[in-house]
């Protein structure tokens, strides 16, 4: 840059008196620390991006991608900033020569991801949330999440909180016949077992890569740079998350007999008045317990909302991870807002499972220490016959007709 007495020159980049080749770990220009310590710390400048009108987004927008998220976890092969724009032949981007000048995305992110198409290059590269970068599209996905997240788990803290403390006051009734009645069958057992593994782990990995700092990823971010762990672990989660899924269709759609069930589940004009009843019973405003058919508008949301949820994530995850094939149909603003989707939903259905489902079955005080249904497939009688007295009722004709097995 002729004339710049502040661009930078060779020791700005490789150093002084400890240069050390790129290969080396403590090298200014090794893969893991080009980005962040060299580059970083000249584009991060504010006092430098002031005086010589830097864009100041850049740098951001590239620790917050995933390229920048696998850097800071320790990867050596995800590409960094001299991956795209070079090292001694950085060019600006209008430039024709540049390796980041629209004509040649294609040859430059082709290295890395084979057959990204032409319209890999329409559209903003380094995009930071909430600026004039992000695309319209992920703007909308981002704001309509953070709408539906605190909404929903507001509801769901303020549902659980009222049947907390109105079970409190009111006294848990005694379940001492020890009696239980059948609740869920092997099929319905297997396939949530799957999810129950498969569950966590995606959350812990999924979420280790948002936050590679973060002590509890350590275990997972520390072999990174060699075996991509966290990587690995996260894919084969979410295969076994999908063979839950497609174990339950198929149960289904095999056994007849259990697809009732799944009739039942169906939302239905009464729950709107059983959630109506709840909350005049929580609130103290009737004495009259609420009780509920084979299942309560509170599982209903929660299976309907899983199967959603699980969709979503799939869909958006096989975008992320087949990322070559995505990136040679699709414009690069589909990778954000994939992105953008995959995150605010993991989000969602992490908070749904801790306030929803582990109230139900674990800290609601008549449950507590926990509904034993997902490993014995029987539950509390008591509690049955006081809150699901139609689902009792079915039992006891269906033990006193020829066919003796349970509803579900």
């Amino acid at each position: 840059m002729r004339g710049l007495g502040g661009a930078p020159v060779c020791t700005d980049c490789h150093g002084e008196h400890a240069i050390l080749a790129p290969s080396e770990p403590g090298s200014l220009v090794s893969p893991a620390r080009v980005s962040s310590v060299t580059c970083g710390r000249c584009h991060a400048d504010e006092r430098l991006a002031e005086k010589y009108n830097l864009p100041r987004d850049k740098v951001p927008a590239f620790q917050d991608s995933f390229h920048g998220l696998a850097g800071r976890a320790g990867s050596q092969s995800v590409a960094n900033c001299a991956s795209c724009h070079g090292v001694h032949n950085i060019l600006p981007s209008k430039d024709p020569r540049s390796s980041v000048h629209m004509a040649n995305l294609t040859k430059t992110c082709g290295a890395c991801h084979p057959g990204a198409g032409q319209r890999f290059a329409i559209g903003p590269v380094h995009v930071t949330s909430a600026t004039e970068t992000e695309h319209a599209v992920t703007r909308l996905v981002r704001v309509a999440y953070l709408t539906l997240i605190p909404v929903t788990v507001g509801f769901m803290l303020l549902h659980n909180g009222l049947d907390f403390f109105r079970k409190l006051w009111r006294g848990v009734p005694p379940h001492a016949s020890g009696e239980a009645l059948p609740r869920m069958n092997l099929h319905f057992r297997i396939a949530h077992a799957l999810v129950v593994l498969s569950f966590p782990a995606l959350v812990v990995t999924g979420f280790a890569l948002k936050y590679p700092e973060a002590w509890w990823a350590a275990p997972l971010v520390a072999l990174e740079g060699d075996l991509a762990l966290r990587g690995y672990v996260h894919r084969i989660a979410a295969l076994l998350l999908c063979a839950a899924c497609a174990y339950h269709v198929l149960h289904l759609v095999v056994v007849k007999r259990d697809r009732r069930v799944l009739r039942r589940l169906l939302p239905r004009t009464r729950d709107a008045g059983d959630l109506a009843e709840f909350f005049r019973w929580a609130l103290g405003k009737s004495t009259a317990r609420p009780g509920f058919g084979v299942f309560s508008y509170a599982e209903k949301v929660e299976y309907w909302a899983f199967v959603w949820g699980t969709a979503v994530m799939a869909v958006s995850g096989f975008l992320l991870w087949f990322e070559n094939w995505s990136l040679r149909l699709f414009p690069t603003w589909v990778m954000d807002a994939a992105t953008a989707i995959h995150w605010y939903e993991a989000i969602l259905a992490t908070l749904a499972i801790l306030v929803w489902h582990f109230y139900m079955v674990v800290f609601d005080p008549e449950i507590y220490p926990m509904d034993r249904a997902w490993l014995t497939g029987r539950a509390a009688a008591d509690h049955l016959r006081e809150r699901r007295p139609v689902y009792a009722r079915l039992l006891r004709r269906r033990s006193e007709s020829s066919d003796p097995r349970p509803e579900d």
